[in-house]
């Protein structure tokens, strides 16, 4: 009846199982019988674990909405309904009473609920959306663990009142929940109800049935209804929310590190977070309970992120409402409330750190009898216990619950190994099972046994173990799934026999046997509670004294397996407890424990070690003993390796000097790779970055809020010259000036970047680069912020800041994010697309190094390959003795964090160091080696150098509060053993700049020549050389940058919580560093690791850490350069500090003279900005010049006297000086040569030396804690260190446990699409909201992000990108243009008459018409055409001046580079608001709407009708006059003469065009300044598609097929006579309305497409008639000419207007007079009317307007050429008159056709060309028209005599031409003599006697052009000119033209 539940052993059943289980095993072959005690157990959980594939992870709503599902498999009888009874309702939601039981209809009415009782909701499938009320018995329902529940039901209708239904089927019916399957509760009833704040009734978290406690997740995206945040107002008062405002929780690999799993697997967010009220009638302890947590979350593992975790169900006297769970602020020691942003309210994914500091944390979900935990535990075990929860159930712990540590991440990582990989669901994998929780238990023994006793388990290893051997065991399946279709029915599991309950017990302890003792396995008989009783008992007795885990099994009850894992072990137990702190609670456990004075006993402790008493009495009588004068061991002997005398002569070092600043190879690669990306995003087709539309760019750099970051950061944006390259600043800018564009991300941030933002708005034409360097340190969503941390405004700032909707809406902001470890910014929901990421390049492909750098970046892989070597000693090393030491005390002092304890130690250690140095040589013994070597080398550097230069230690101090102790205590013993003026301590804390003694200062302000009397350093790169201790504080380094004279980088102290690789990776980064390339690392270094493809991950750093640098800033420490020596300075060292402590223990240069270092090193070109540079340098280097090096004795005293030293021969002059300020820090390394040593190693020699030159040449020696160096050093199975493993952020989880492992040979590119396959952000992230998971529109458009090693120079790169980005925008705005002088100036005409009036607008008629008119082409086009003679030529023109050679006439055109304005006229790639809507790309101008119009007229001379067709878009459609709306086109609209309207341009403007859909400049919207204007494109019709597609709004006027194949003189042609005809068309239209013909308008513009700016020169004549003439030119509107040409007076009487062609050569001459009477060109201004008689060629390719204008002017009309106006026409490549290629007709083969061939004799076999007839003789008489006039050639003064056309006979042959129109103007022949005559297609208006008029010489040609050889004769006979001529049959010519294709033909002839 469905009552049934699982868990009761169905004894009834027995025989019959046991019979059908036989009876299977013998028919089957292949399946294992199902065991017999697993089917006696309810079937319920086999169903669901079948049907889930073993995920048990399915989507709640697919749950919901799918009822049926679970009885699908199952099949069982449908479910009939009850007949009802008579007239009772049955309307869903309410009762068969009719009373409303709908969730939304009585959440706020009373309800009475008797004891005992809960509101419940129950879902009816007929209302999906809609809970019903119930009131059930909380006996018969689930507890936390979805056990314990009693068989049956008892509830109560709420609605009716009715009480008492015993069934649940009966009250199914009574609710009319009208199943289809059989009611049951488990599937029925689904939420608690809860009451809010408000008193209103709300769903609560899911009643966690058995078998669906991992059901409720987080909707999947698409589907999620839940809001992701629940608002506080329906919470309640924020009284759970936490108070730490830290984002990220330690997601730790140590046990208890994993996150909760899937990523679709977080848990329903309807979980209230306030004090909710538990259905008003409960129990005390209820009420509490629902004030903590609200019961169950919807798995058990979830409520380890609350608070607490509630009291148990039944009273248990270890619980009272008074415990310290019961109240928020019960927990001891300030540990608060720990939850963290990321857990309470937001997600129910269990967290690291969530259990507690070192105070009370409670169990997960406990049942049972409670487990007391003994009162002096800690006491005893010198370490807190920590459990982690197994499987099945965990007892409540009680008593004192302050020692033990409870963690829910083994669980987690339990279940998430249960959720089979989704590739395999997809498959439709049901038969591949999960593994199951017996093996996963005994894997976990099997793991544990085998971990030695200094390790700690890693969560990731155990995720590894479990997939490997899920998939052995099912390889057989995920081999068929991968090859073949999925089947019907698949395959049957495979015949591994299972490990069952029963056998778990022994078999872990067969595995734990042999380990000695190391693990012990505890088993149960009835639940854990004994066994952890047990355990505590034997830990109190003392027993496992050697076990570090505790493994606890019970395996009896119900066939489900409880277990759980106690760590044990002192060390392990310490790491995994402090792991789990989030790193807020460890600052505040450390601060707790300072503040409260636990430390007091660790001092207590060291002061009681010291041989004489305290160690301070001790440094007290050794002050008074040695008061007044300095421990003579440490005077600093003048020592003169490596120096050189200065002009004064005192000694100066050589090691140290300046360099300017530059770029390196690999920055500049970088910023042309961010460069592309930017071109990417603007040439997508989405239009989210249009470039053409800014004019300058500008930026802001958000750093974190660090001092000394944000003063490097200022400090490399001033020596870049950014600003000065990008306009924003002037030449003399302050420091005050650059701080506006470096933006440190604290509280103040917000007004600077509302500037930003506002700024942005106002500039719509700049593009702004917001640049977030450092961008992985602040994830925190603002959301946290918003929900709980409204009180503290650092939460989420810089989300609120750099995400806000301005940034991403703003289309002229680009982010760009910048980041040495980027893998927290990528995950599955990454706002930044793939293609937007670059990675810094590799240095080597295939063995080529890539980039040629003189330095070599030597990052974490790097420090790895020289420490796995083994050829010196290590880089990265471990301090043993120090180790043993921490351990020892932990166990001492249990209660203390051992942050606490190692700070101590070390800190000790240090002082006992230094005291030895100095004098008390017992010291010795109570320090490491390793620390006495680094203080001996920092004390007895500044002694080798004669300016006392030294080397820095970096000691890391992560905890700020621990870090002020450090550096208080070293410099109290610094103090009493005077040495404060020896070496300096500094305290690094993010927040505050560098404080540096005055005596310290004043020696920097020395060796750097700084003269300003108040420089302070400000960044690290400025303590250059400085011998000091940096006590570099803070929980995360900023990007500070180190300089060049770090020696030793501690990092003993870094927390063991860094444990993930962003965390890890931060740390060594700051020891990354630049060595000089040249020198060789010794072997093994540079072996295949850092020679294979450095694209390959060789170690966790990011990709490409090797790189080979060439000279310049790194991103890394000061402006300096690091080599690399060939020895290991610390070997000797560490050696030499156990020597005596007065002995010289320097570090030691093998010396023998290698000459490959004298030739190192040439400097590079300028050195790049390097990141947070450590600048490299190698300027000046001295090196030590032949002969022997002196040797010098291991421990001998003195120093041996330097070999010679002189200047190096490679020396070169600095390289351009680079922006200089007083406090420019680059440096030089001095180096002495150096080679390897001896190879016996008998001795070292050794010579003292500034330890600055040994620092270029060897990265820093890192120390690092056990744990961590093992982490570092061992390999996984893909051969990468194990860090690269670990979980890559904080604030990031893994999506699956079942994902492969990273691989050596990935690239950073697909490092980074694998974390976005195999990572998601927790609810805390910024990312986290970004939910649509990897789709593009998920995508920020605008977002990049930039990444790279540390400290290799990404700020350098990305400075440049701004630099080359603005130089890019400014090319985008500039265009070439013909920038050519005028031809032909010194054969002007001295004219009879000049237009003397200079001041004139307009031209004055009458004077006009006086001027004679200039036949000589000017144009620089025409440089290599025909001379055009005149009657006013003299012999002058025998000297015609060649401009050019003839061999340059065919060059590149002269060009220059000019800005565009705001007047210019656009291609189709400009896009702007303003022009949208011209360009037809506005939404309400589709593409179809524009309609086509044919337009015929007849014209003689064509000898047919013509059609035209008109593209007409519908928004331009008043411009035309049809018969009707959308009829027959009749004419376009022409304006009147009279109109004097500034609002449009009159004339038409007419644009052919071809070949230049995409170049050619028809965008005339900025170039009219917006004025309406007609402007049509006349186009081919084979192109008429594709330029419709490209100009939408146009009109074009498509040309007949006839002309596809024509020139320009066709389209010229056809405009003017198409233009007539309007004209004509439209005087009859507005006759009729009464107006005159000569007042319509008569002129129309032809303008070339290239013409791009126009200009106008202003004049002043200083007075009519004086010499003095001053003008200049400017960018106006076209306009503005074209009103104020359509206003000139008598401007009908113009037959042609136009202007000159622009040049910057152009003289006062040119302009001075304002009218000219000449050719125009390019572009015009035609009267039809007075032209009617005048026609274009309409055959002509070029030259067709020097034509017209000669026909015009002989015809009587005006020419006119204003000279105050300029066009600029802009070089396009493409299209125009270059679109006429010349090939033969016949063969494909591709052979360069010359002029020479363009013409053959007629008949012959001579090859055709497919080209017109035409143009290949316009082409041939360009090039070989001698041929045909010999003795024309030079022969200025004899011209040839052209008749009626100019044709182009080429640059040495000059032409005059004549008109033979009766009536026409032409020049006076009658004193020239003619070399030749050409007559092309003459007319009936050349007759005989016309040509009789003209002298020739003897000798001199003829040549008669015809359309066929019959004209030909036909114009012989009728010229009659066989009198004067004389032909030969082999004179004839034709073009090289098949006949089809209509040859010219042509006729020579010689005058007799």
């Amino acid at each position: 009846m469905g009552n049934s539940y699982a868990g009761q052993l169905k004894t009834t059943r027995f025989e019959e199982v046991l019979h059908n289980s036989i009876e299977a095993s013998l028919r089957s072959n292949n399946l294992v019988p199902r065991p017999i005690f697993s089917q006696l157990y309810l079937e319920a959980e086999q169903q669901l674990a079948s049907l889930e594939g073993g995920s048990r992870a399915d989507n709640e709503e697919e749950e919901e909405e799918g009822e049926g599902r679970l009885e699908a498999s199952g099949a069982p009888n449908p479910y009939q309904l009850p007949p009802l009874p008579e007239g009772c309702c049955t309307t869903d939601g309410f009762c068969q009473v009719g009373k409303d039981l709908r969730l939304v209809s009585i959440c706020n009415e009373p309800i009475e609920v008797p004891a005992g009782f809960l509101l419940v909701g129950a879902k009816a499938p007929s209302l999906p959306d809609h809970l019903l009320v119930c009131a059930v018995d909380k006996r018969f329902l689930p507890d936390d663990n979805g056990h314990n529940a009693l068989l049956g039901f008892s509830g109560n209708c709420v609605g009716c009142g009715k009480k008492g239904f015993c069934y649940f089927t009966e009250f199914s019916n009574h609710i009319n929940l009208k199943l289809s399957t059989q009611p049951k509760k488990q599937k029925h009833l689904k939420y608690y109800l809860v009451r809010n704040a408000q008193g209103t009734l709300t769903k609560g978290p899911l009643i966690c049935w058995k078998g669906s406690e991992f059901r409720g997740r987080q909707a999947s995206p698409g589907a999620s209804s839940s809001p992701l945040f629940p608002s506080l107002e329906s919470l309640g008062p924020p009284a759970a929310i936490p108070s730490e405002p830290v984002p990220a929780t330690n997601p730790g690999l140590l046990m208890g590190a994993q996150q909760a799993g899937p990523a679709s697997d977080h848990p329903s967010l309807t979980t209230a977070v306030g004090p909710a009220v538990f259905n008003g009638k409960d129990s005390p302890k209820h009420q509490q309970l629902a004030k903590n947590n609200l019961l169950a979350l919807p798995r058990p593992s979830a409520l380890g992120v609350l608070p607490n975790s509630g009291p148990p169900k039944k009273r248990h006297k270890g619980w009272s409402p008074e415990s310290p769970s019961a109240t928020d602020g019960g927990c001891p020691q300030g540990g608060g409330n720990r939850a963290k942003h990321e857990s309470t309210g937001m997600s129910c994914v269990p967290q690291v750190g969530l259990v507690g500091p070192a105070s009370v944390t409670f169990p997960i979900a406990a049942t049972g009898e409670p487990v007391s935990v003994p009162d002096n535990l800690l006491k005893i075990c010198k370490a807190k216990p920590v459990i982690f929860k197994g499987h099945g159930n965990f007892p409540y712990l009680c008593g004192n619950l302050s020692d033990v540590v409870v963690s829910p991440l083994l669980y987690t990582c339990y279940q998430n190994s249960q959720s089979i990989s989704r590739a395999y669901e997809q498959h439709g994998a049901a038969s591949v099972q999960p593994i199951s929780e017996e093996m996963q238990l005994l894997l976990t023994v099997y793991y544990l046994v085998q971990l030695a006793a200094d390790q700690v388990p890693l969560m990731e290893d155990l995720e590894q173990i479990f997939l490997r051997s899920w998939r052995e065991s099912h390889l057989t399946e995920i081999r068929q799934y991968q090859q073949v279709p999925p089947q019907p029915f698949p395959p049957a599991p495979s015949t591994v026999v299972p490990v069952t309950s029963a056998q778990l017990p022994w078999l872990a302890g067969l595995a734990a046997s042999s380990c000695n003792d190391s693990v012990h396995v505890i088993e149960c008989t009835y639940s854990l509670a004994e066994g952890l009783s047990e355990m505590f008992r034997l830990l109190i007795e003392g027993k496992l004294a050697k076990t570090n885990y505790v493994v606890i099994i019970c395996a009896c009850r119900n066939a489900a397996i409880d277990s759980c894992i106690a760590v044990t072990g002192k060390y392990q137990a310490r790491i995994l407890s402090e792991s789990l702190l989030t790193p807020a609670e460890y600052q505040k456990e450390v601060n707790y424990e300072l503040v409260t004075g636990k430390v007091d006993s660790l001092g207590a402790f060291f002061s009681s070690l010291c041989p004489e008493g305290d160690i301070d009495i001790l440094l007290d009588k050794f002050h008074q003993e040695n008061q007044g004068h300095i421990s003579s061991s440490l005077t600093a002997s003048s020592v003169t390796k490596g120096t050189s005398v200065d002009v004064s002569g005192s000694l100066v070092c050589t090691s140290y000097s300046l360099e300017p600043h530059g770029i390196r190879p690999f920055q500049l690669a970088v910023a042309q790779k961010l460069l592309s990306h930017v071109c990417s995003i603007a040439d997508s087709s989405t239009q989210n970055l249009d470039l053409g539309s800014f004019e300058k760019v500008d930026f802001l750099i958000c750093i974190p809020p660090s001092e000394v970051t944000y003063q490097q950061t200022l400090f490399h944006v001033w020596h870049s010259g950014v600003l000065l390259e990008l306009g924003l600043e002037k030449e003399h800018m302050t420091k005050q000036r650059v701080e506006q564009y470096v933006l440190k991300l604290d509280v103040e941030a917000q007004t600077k970047f509302k500037a930003f933002l506002q700024n942005s708005f106002q500039n719509p034409h700049t593009l702004f680069v917001l640049i977030h360097d450092h961008a992985h340190w602040d994830l925190v969503s603002s959301a946290v912020h918003n929900l709980y941390s409204q009180n503290d405004p650092s939460v989420g700032l810089v989300d609120r800041l750099l995400n806000c909707r301005e940034v991403k809406e703003a289309p002229n902001i680009v982010t760009l994010q910048v980041t040495s470890f980027p893998y927290a910014l990528q995950t599955q929901h990454t706002l930044i697309s793939p293609y937007n990421e670059v990675h810094w390049p590799a240095s080597y492909s295939n063995g080529v190094d890539l980039y040629h750098e003189n330095k070599k970046y030597f990052g974490l892989s790097e420090f790895i390959e020289s420490t796995l070597s083994g050829h010196s000693l290590p880089l990265l090393r471990y301090d043993s003795s120090f180790e043993a030491m921490v351990t020892a005390l932990g166990k001492r002092f249990p209660r203390l964090h051992s942050a606490v304890i190692r700070t101590f130690v070390l800190v000790q250690h240090y002082t006992a160091a230094m005291m030895a140095v100095s004098g008390l040589p017992q010291m010795k013994n109570y320090t490491s080696v390793e620390t006495l070597e680094i203080t001996q080398n920092l004390l007895n550097s500044p002694k080798q150098c004669p300016c006392g230069h030294g080397l820095m230690v970096l000691l890391r101090v992560p905890c700020s509060p621990l870090a002020a102790v450090a550096y208080e205590r070293l410099a109290h013993v610094r103090a009493r053993l005077a040495l404060e003026e020896h070496f300096e301590i500094i305290l690094g804390n993010p927040g505050s700049g560098i404080t540096v003694g005055k005596h310290f200062v004043k020696q920097l302000k020395m060796w750097q020549k700084i003269e300003d009397a108040e420089w302070r350093p400000q960044t690290y790169l400025e303590l250059e050389g400085l011998p000091c201790i940096l006590i570099f504080s803070g929980m995360d380094p900023h990007g500070e940058s180190l300089p060049r004279s770090l020696r030793y980088c501690d990092l003993r102290l870094i927390n063991s919580s860094c444990l993930v690789r962003t965390a890890l990776e931060q740390e060594l980064g700051l020891a990354a560093y630049f060595v000089s390339n040249e020198v060789p690392l010794e072997k093994g270094a540079r072996n295949e690791g850092l020679e294979s493809d450095a694209e390959k991950l060789s170690s966790t750093d990011n990709e490409d850490e090797e790189l080979g640098t060439e000279g310049s800033t790194s991103e890394r420490r000061s402006p300096v350069k690091r080599e690399r020596s060939c020895s290991h300075d610390s070997a000797s060292s560490s050696l030499s500090s156990k020597a005596s402590g007065s002995a010289l223990c320097g570090e030691p240069l093998a010396q023998p003279m290698g000459s490959s270092q004298g030739e190192q090193a040439l400097s590079p070109p300028p050195c790049g900005l390097a990141e947070e540079a450590r600048a490299p340098a190698e300027k000046q280097r001295l090196r030590a010049t032949q002969g022997p090096p002196m040797a010098l004795s291991r421990h001998s005293p003195g120093p041996a006297p330097p070999p010679d030293c002189g200047p190096r021969s490679s020396q070169r002059s600095t390289l351009a000086p680079g922006p200089s300020v007083s406090s420019q820090l680059s440096f030089c390394p001095g180096s002495s040569s150096s080679a390897m040593a001896p190879a016996t190693g008998a001795f070292v020699l050794q010579t003292s030396q500034c330890s600055m030159a040994k620092a270029c040449r060897q990265p820093p020696v890192v120390f690092l804690p056990k744990l961590v160096y093992d982490m570092v050093m061992s390999t996984d199975s893909s051969g990468l260190p194990k860090a690269a493993s670990l979980l890559p952020a904080h604030s990031v989880m893994w999506a699956s446990s079942f994902r492969p492992l990273l691989s050596k040979t990935m690239t950073s590119t697909e490092q980074s699409l694998y974390y976005r396959q195999w990572t998601v952000p927790r609810p805390s992230h910024v990312d986290y909201g970004n939910r649509a998971e990897g789709h593009m529109d998920s995508f920020h458009p605008r977002r990049l992000l930039l990444s790279g090693p540390p400290q290799i120079g990404k700020t350098g790169a990305y400075l440049q990108f701004l630099s080359i980005l603005s130089r890019m925008l400014i090319r985008l705005t500039e265009v070439d243009v013909y920038d050519e002088e005028e031809i032909n100036t010194n054969l002007r005409e001295e004219l009879d008459w000049h237009y003397v009036q200079l001041s004139d607008p307009w031209p004055d008629l009458e004077l006009f018409q006086k001027m004679p008119f200039d036949y000589i082409i000017h144009d620089p086009k025409y440089e290599g055409a025909s001379l055009i003679c005149s009657h006013h030529q003299s012999a002058r023109s025998e000297d015609r001046g060649m401009s050019r050679k003839p061999e340059d006439l065919f060059m590149r055109r002269q060009t220059a580079r000019m800005r565009l304005s705001k007047y210019a006229a656009y291609n189709t790639y400009h896009h702007c608001e303003q022009c949208h809507q011209y360009m037809g790309f506005h939404p309400r101008y589709q593409l179809y709407e524009s309609t086509l119009h044919a337009f015929a007229f007849s014209y003689s001379m064509l000898g047919e009708e013509v059609q035209l067709h008109f593209i007409i878009p519908k928004s331009k459609e008043h411009h035309f006059v049809f018969s009707q709306p959308g009829g027959q086109l009749e004419s376009m609209r022409l304006p009147l003469v009279t109109d004097k309207s500034h609002e449009y341009i009159k004339s038409p403007t007419f644009t052919p065009t071809t070949g230049r859909h995409e170049h050619g400049l028809f965008n005339l919207y900025h170039a009219m300044d917006g004025a309406s204007h007609l402007h049509v494109l006349v186009v081919k019709e084979y192109e008429m598609a594709i330029y419709k597609k490209y100009w939408p709004n146009h009109i074009m006027l498509v040309l007949p097929s006839i002309f596809n194949s024509a020139g320009v003189g066709a389209a010229h042609f056809l405009i003017k006579e198409l233009s007539y005809h309007n004209l004509e068309l439209e005087r009859n239209r507005q006759e009729e309305l009464g107006i005159k013909p000569q007042d319509i308008w008569p002129f129309i513009v032809i303008s070339d497409d290239s013409c791009v700016m126009w200009n106008v020169v202003d004049v002043d004549c200083g007075g009519e008639r004086s010499r003095e003439f001053s003008w200049a030119e400017r960018n106006v509107s076209l306009k503005y000419i074209m009103q104020h040409i359509e206003a000139a007076p008598n401007i009908t009487h113009y037959a042609l207007i136009g202007m000159r062609k622009w040049s910057s050569k152009t003289r006062a001459g040119a302009v001075r007079e304002p009218f000219s009477r000449c050719h125009v060109h390019d572009f015009i201004i035609l009267n039809v009317d007075l032209t009617q008689n005048v026609q274009y060629n309409q055959n002509r390719f070029t030259c067709d307007d020097v034509d017209f204008n000669l026909r015009v002017h002989s015809a009587g009309l005006l020419l006119c050429r204003f000279n105050r106006f300029s066009v600029m026409k802009k070089q396009i490549a493409v299209g125009g008159h270059r679109a006429f290629h010349i090939t033969s007709k016949v063969s494909d083969n591709s052979v360069a056709i010359v002029p020479a061939q363009y013409i053959c004799a007629p008949d012959s076999k001579h090859t055709f060309l497919a080209a017109p007839a035409q143009l290949l003789l316009e082409k041939f008489l360009q090039h070989h028209s001698h041929r045909f006039f010999p003795l024309s050639l030079k022969n200025h003064s004899h011209p040839v005599l052209s008749v009626d056309c100019y044709l182009n006979l080429g640059s040495q042959i000059s032409v005059c031409y004549v008109s033979s129109r009766p009536h026409s103007l032409n020049i006076s022949c009658s004193d020239l003599v003619f070399s030749g005559l050409l007559l092309y297609l003459c007319d009936s208006f050349v007759g005989a006697s016309f040509l009789k008029q003209f002298h020739f010489l003897k000798g001199a040609t003829l040549c008669v052009i015809c359309q066929d050889r019959n004209s030909l004769r036909q114009t012989v006979v009728r010229l009659e000119l066989e009198d004067e001529w004389q032909f030969r049959l082999r004179d004839e010519f034709q073009t090289a033209n098949a006949r089809e294709d209509r040859p010219l033909f042509l006729l020579t002839g010689r005058h007799i």
